[in-house]
């Protein structure tokens, strides 16, 4: 059973608690969990009361669906009361507050989240998730179409889900539902379908879920002409399951259909530009000198110019980034206050002069010191000074 700090402290304040969805499902897996959450047969302001008696901190996150955040002295839960959906719009959701943890369960997305666990390590399963789990099978609780006309974000869930734990033939009404319904697809927010395409991309190996995105059109309508052989190598290369990287092999064409993509699916600032990056053109060659790698690793991060190479045509690249790695990142020694120490002003004049040294320096491959930057800017003033 699992027992993460703080878990005695609410379960003190709300003994009829069960731990629910994602952390039943990777205890049972095997796998390592790190988030709990839980569900109670209380009203909110009920779970708010007790937890202050017991001299707890609560903070009301999302307190119109149930959710609370209780917040012990070791670490922060989200506690839900049990509820069931008054009016769905295929975005979100109306509730009403329950007593019922089968009603509660039955309006969860699939039959291995819907369980949950008691303190004492009892869990309740009321619709298969365990044998679910234990087969492979990601299966909607009750009708599949119903539960994705809900929330058409759990059309993206699946394919999580599927990349996660799924083996062997996915679910066939799962599957005939998404095709059906996957235009339900355009009414999410772009921050949404990111977040779960991130996830989808960032599990041990996608290739089957992101292949069943495909066949049901689901892929078309996020990434049209998705590189899908160019995707399926990168993960046979043993690439990292860096989701931007395996985003940059699906995209088909360089930087300007990645920014496309950015700017559609509202990427942030620095994945953008990780994106932007990672489609550039690989400039690194197989022979490439240390030279050459350093000038590389002046203007870029080793992660992307390493990436690249995974992108890149042909094998071999392992050496080139063995080498990536065990570079330190050249810095340019030279500032404008070193020039001015040698009588240049400030000004356009002393930043023409600092990219001469700096051209000299790169070069040269990224090693000369200060003391021989500073030589060289002087030399070039004595020229301009002839």
């Amino acid at each position: 059973m699992i027992e993460l700090p703080g878990m005695a402290s609410l379960w003190a304040a709300l003994p009829e608690a069960r731990m629910v969805g994602g952390a039943v499902r990777d205890m049972l897996a095997g796998c390592a969990v790190a988030d709990v959450d839980f569900a109670v047969p209380l009203a909110p302001e009920t779970v708010m009361a007790r937890a202050r008696a017991a001299g707890l901190k609560v903070i009301p996150t999302g307190i119109e669906h149930g959710t609370v955040t209780v917040v012990t002295p070791e670490r922060s839960f989200e506690v839900t009361s049990l509820r069931r959906d008054v009016e769905t719009d295929g975005r979100r959701a109306v509730v009403a507050f329950v007593d019922d943890w089968k009603l509660d369960a039955s309006r969860r997305d699939f039959t291995i989240n819907a369980m949950s666990a008691a303190r004492d390590g009892t869990v309740f399963d009321y619709f298969g998730g365990r044998e679910d789990l234990a087969a492979g099978r990601v299966r909607f609780v009750g009708a599949a179409a119903a539960r994705i006309e809900e929330d058409y974000l759990r059309i993206f869930r699946f394919f999580r889900f599927f990349a996660r734990y799924g083996h062997g033939a996915p679910d066939a009404e799962a599957v005939a539902a998404i095709a059906k319904l996957r235009d339900g697809v355009n009414s999410l927010s772009a921050e949404r379908v990111w977040s779960e395409l991130k996830r989808i991309l960032a599990a041990p190996d996608p290739r089957v879920a992101v292949r069943l995105m495909g066949q049901t059109g689901v892929l078309d309508l996020v990434l049209p002409d998705a590189d899908l052989d160019r995707f399926a190598l990168l993960l046979r290369r043993g690439a990292p399951d860096i989701p931007l990287l395996r985003l940059a092999a699906l995209l088909p064409g360089e930087t300007t259909v990645a920014e496309k993509f950015a700017a559609r699916w509202r990427l942030s600032k620095a994945e953008a530009a990780e994106l932007a990056a990672l489609t550039t053109a690989n400039t690194l060659t197989l022979d490439a000198a240390d030279d050459d790698l350093r000038r590389g690793l002046e203007a870029e991060p080793a992660e992307v110019l390493a990436g690249r190479t995974w992108l890149a045509p042909g094998d071999g690249w392992q050496d080139i980034r063995a080498r990536l790695a065990a570079m330190k990142r050249p810095v340019f020694p030279l500032q404008g206050r070193d020039l001015q120490a040698l009588g240049l002003m400030p000004g356009p004049a002393m930043g023409a002069l600092l990219q001469q040294v700096r051209d000299w320096w790169r070069q040269g491959g990224c090693v000369a010191d200060a003391a021989a930057c500073r030589a060289c800017a002087q030399a070039l003033l004595e020229q301009q000074s002839r």
